[in-house]
């Protein structure tokens, strides 16, 4: 085993661990619901998704060759409240996370400490991943937050629910001896 394989491994099992927060919101979340804002300067969760969405595909599309902020990018579009329906926001969210994991996918440990370029600045791959993990994670937070608030009681934790850690503990004390 080595430590850039290693590291390929689980940087793309956090990703897979954020999509599924989001996808789990997005289960749990009504057609109306996506495109609910706190005020007329807030993300809903639709904007979010079509912004998660633009920057996985122009960040990972020929992801080692060319600069992270592709020329057809339209970021400020992205903030326009257009998403039709939840099938489409779920299509759009799909298409971004698809274009991340069949890059993460080819990426080898020799690629890891090599160049490349968000918006003419430098980075080492390792840096540009760990960038987007953050970036990500952010964005799906708000996600999950929007979603928990609008659904209030009936919110289905996707976490350890409230009063239940030390039963969540023990659960995995059993299940690791």
């Amino acid at each position: 085993m080595s430590i850039g394989t290693e590291y390929l491994r689980v940087v793309t099992e956090r990703f897979k661990n954020i999509k599924s927060l989001g996808d789990r919101t997005f289960e749990q979340i009504s057609e109306d619901d996506i495109h609910w804002q706190m005020n007329e300067d807030s993300n809903s969760v639709a904007i979010i998704v079509k912004h998660l969405s633009g920057n996985m595909i122009s960040r990972w599309t020929d992801f080692l060759d060319s600069d992270g902020e592709k020329p057809y990018r339209n970021r400020e579009q992205e903030f326009e409240n257009d998403i039709t329906s939840k099938k489409d926001m779920i299509e759009i969210s799909e298409r971004g996370w698809s274009t991340l994991f069949e890059t993460l996918n080819s990426l080898k440990e020799s690629d890891l400490l090599k160049e490349v370029y968000i918006r003419g600045e430098k980075h080492l791959v390792i840096d540009a991943i760990e960038r987007q993990v953050a970036h990500y994670s952010y964005h799906i937070g708000q996600i999950v937050y929007i979603g928990k608030q609008l659904k209030g009681e009936s919110w289905d934790s996707l976490s350890i629910p409230k009063g239940k850690s030390e039963h969540y503990l023990q659960e995995m004390l059993k299940k690791h001896q």
